[in-house]
């Protein structure tokens, strides 16, 4: 067997132990998640759109007709039908025909589960390709060990499909500049128009594609001036970068109409009003360090503080690391070459650098622009916070495969160390000559932490903080959203279970009434407990804490005659949900 051979298994037994652990991993901790306000709305859409492909397997022309695909298909028009066709299908075939799944709602929740599986593999691969195995593994992990992205893979909604479908788009883009094929650049439109299809953050997709064929040809003409070097196949990788863009301009929007039944007919109309809904999206409330932001301006640092408050330390220090190693190894070339005979400093601060080989992806570039074009529409005050980190979660990616980078810049230095001081230890050279013991013992102790992280927090992932915050009581003194969507109903149903007496009643407070239902649906909450919408006359009242529902728990104690929970639950004595509950009459 060839060692390119035995390079392909092992990165093929590599891939599959990352998703299938991962999405395992997930339908493991799923039992004790709630269900999010917003997964109570994509149910009632999928059921609906299930019922047409039922239809459809059973008679093709009945279901075509344009009334019949209105029908089905109006239903939740403000996100694109392609994961929640998804969800569908899960639905209808693993679970109502070969009944795979202990619990309705998990059938739903199957199709992002095993997306969030393939963004590690995509990750893997392209951080393999372009920085080396280790780099790749580590940056893969790094990803699926964020505890937000973690919390966020097990639900039905659309915001970890996202990250995989502008992954594989800007990954077939990458390869589309580097392979002298066609094969790519089609991918690549078609990548992109899965994104359109998956969620309105494909809209930032165009701006890195133009901004990297852009900046390639700057940092080419500057290559040219300052070191003399044009690269021949600087040309040809130019076309092949503009063919994908072509691709994606062609391909995109016939894969979105193509896989949306809903925009099948008045088909322009449709879209405009699909845009306006997002271009224009109502305001949601947020509590940022104590204050409630309900309204524009909105805080320009607020994704900045919540990445480094929810991203694991040793995630961020090694992307900054990685960074700064990239960018070194880049401006070294440039900076020697035009300075070397102008400043001593410079020509010692590059003698060990050595220039870097040409790159026709600019992968550095790439995943830069990546990173920074996907927080860009945070750094304005007037863009409406209504789902915290979910909304940036596109960049993680990028930040992750900068982290393999850092990781395999520590690992080389750790053995250079190593190596250096052979004569005082001498087990040292045994170990530091072959790279694999080195890089598992360095990679076991730098993901040690954030597992431990992700692992602790569920299932309050929208409550977990990192040290840097002080964890969920540090992030709660501070004044840090502790959680949203309802979903935390979920932790106390067994709770609910013991206490509520029988055909009770509970305020649902946040909880969507569908997500509610589908606690019973799936057989973990009782069928006879009575969702509500009133806290007055209910037996039970739910809170979920947000600083903006404060008036919601004051309900409860004036209906109730007490302030006195009878449950609180939360993450590391931090209250996220409380239940209150009517004393019984004098």
């Amino acid at each position: 067997m060839t060692d390119k051979i035995r390079g392909r298994l092992l990165d093929a037994l590599l891939s599959l132990g990352l998703f299938s652990g991962y999405v395992i991993a997930l339908l493991r901790s799923v039992q004790d998640l709630g269900y999010a306000r917003d997964e109570g709305f994509y149910f009632q859409a999928a059921s609906s759109y299930g019922r047409w492909f039922e239809l459809l397997f059973k008679d093709r022309k009945a279901a075509l007709v344009p009334r019949t695909v209105d029908t089905y298909w109006n239903a939740n028009p403000e996100h694109p039908g392609l994961v929640k066709g998804l969800f569908a299908l899960s639905n209808l075939i693993l679970q109502k025909k070969h009944h795979l799944f202990a619990m309705e709602g998990t059938s739903y929740r199957f199709p992002a589960m095993v997306l969030g599986g393939l963004a590690l593999v995509l990750v893997y691969l392209w951080g393999k390709e372009a920085r080396g195995r280790a780099a790749g593994l580590f940056a893969a992990l790094c990803l699926a060990l964020m505890p937000r992205f973690f919390f966020q893979a097990h639900l039905a909604c659309f915001d970890v499909p996202i990250v995989t479908m502008w992954t594989l788009a800007a990954y077939s883009y990458w390869k589309s500049v580097r392979a002298p094929s066609l094969l790519w650049p089609v991918l690549t439109g078609i990548a992109f128009g899965l994104a359109l299809d998956t969620k309105h953050n494909a809209w930032f997709l165009p701006f890195v594609v133009v901004a990297h064929i852009v900046a390639r040809e700057v940092i080419h003409q500057l290559d040219a001036r300052w070191r003399g070097v044009r690269d021949p196949g600087f040309a040809a990788s130019r076309l092949r970068s503009l063919t994908a863009l072509g691709a994606m301009a062609l391909f995109g929007p016939l894969v979105f109409v193509a896989l949306w039944p809903h925009l099948w007919h008045d088909t322009l109309a449709r879209v405009r009003w699909y845009a306006s809904f997002h271009l224009n999206h109502e305001y949601y409330n947020m509590e940022f360090l104590g204050k409630n932001y309900w309204s524009p301006p909105m805080p320009r640092g607020y994704a900045w503080v919540m990445t480094a408050t929810t991203v694991p330390g040793i995630t961020l220090l090694l992307f900054f690391v990685g960074l700064a190693t990239r960018a070194r190894a880049r401006l070294s070339a440039l900076l020697g070459a035009a300075m070397k005979d102008r400043s001593a400093r410079i020509a010692r601060w590059t003698a060990n650098m050595p220039a870097p080989r040409f790159d026709p992806g600019s992968t550095d570039l790439l995943w830069l622009l990546g990173l920074v074009v996907n927080y860009a529409a945070w750094t304005s005050p007037n863009t409406p916070i209504f789902g915290g980190t979910k909304h940036w979660m596109t960049a993680y990616p990028f930040l992750a495969l900068f982290a393999g980078c850092g990781f395999a810049a520590v690992v080389r230095e750790l053995r250079r160390e190593l190596l250096r001081h052979r004569r005082r230890f001498t087990w040292a050279v045994a170990a530091a000559r072959p790279a694999l013991p080195v890089t598992l013992l360095a990679g076991a102790s730098m993901i040690a932490a954030p597992a431990a992280e992700t692992f602790h927090a569920h299932p309050w992932g929208l409550s977990a903080y990192t040290p840097l915050a002080g964890g969920a009581p540090g992030a709660a003194t501070l004044g840090l959203n502790r959680g949203f969507w309802g979903y935390t109903t979920g932790a106390i149903v067994p709770d609910l279970d013991r206490e509520v007496p029988k055909r009770g009643s509970v305020y649902i407070h946040d909880t969507a009434g569908p997500s509610w239902d589908m606690l019973a649906t799936d057989g973990r909450l009782r069928r006879d407990i009575r969702g509500v919408w009133s806290v007055a006359g209910a037996d039970f009242a739910l809170y979920h804490h947000e600083k903006h529902m404060r008036g919601q728990e004051f309900q409860a104690w004036v209906a109730y005659g007490t302030v006195r929970p009878l449950i609180i639950a939360g993450l590391d004595g931090v209250p996220v949900i409380l239940v209150y509950k009517q004393p019984p009459p004098r």
